[in-house]
């Protein structure tokens, strides 16, 4: 288990099932929580999950990490996909809770090896799909 710099641990089937994701696509999404004064994996997507299921998923007023595989065509009609690595803070969380994974966040996604881009959300307009297809450029 590796420590943050928060005193966070990561637990390692974080790293293990995001290797999953990124290497053989076995998930679509992964949401991680914190308990226990570690990272822990919180739930799994199938490879067919919908963005609508993937962004019901996340809580209302609680924080949470999440990866999402977002596959998108190209410009030039490639079939590409990237890994987003999205920090929820919903507005309506608690204020401890907010500190708590803001402070473990950097450490955190230096776990994970293989993020292209990162978003940072407060409500789901903020990681809407128009925002992933904005960011694949």
């Amino acid at each position: 288990m590796a420590n943050a710099a928060s005193g966070m641990a990561v637990h390692d089937d974080c790293k293990l099932k995001f290797l999953e994701l990124k290497a053989k696509r076995t998930f679509r999404t992964i949401v991680y929580k914190i308990e226990d004064k570690q990272v822990v994996v919180d739930k799994l997507g199938e490879p067919e999950q919908s963005y609508d299921d993937f962004a019901a998923s996340l809580p209302d007023n609680e924080c949470r990490y999440a990866i999402y595989d977002f596959d998108f065509v190209t410009e030039e009609n490639c079939q590409k996909s990237k890994i987003f690595f999205i920090a929820w803070s919903p507005d309506t969380a608690k204020v401890r809770d907010k500190m708590i994974y803001a402070s473990s966040k950097d450490r955190f996604k230096r776990e994970l090896d293989g993020i292209q881009v990162e978003l940072q959300a407060t409500d789901p307009t903020e990681m809407g799909l128009d925002v992933f297809k904005s960011r694949t450029n």
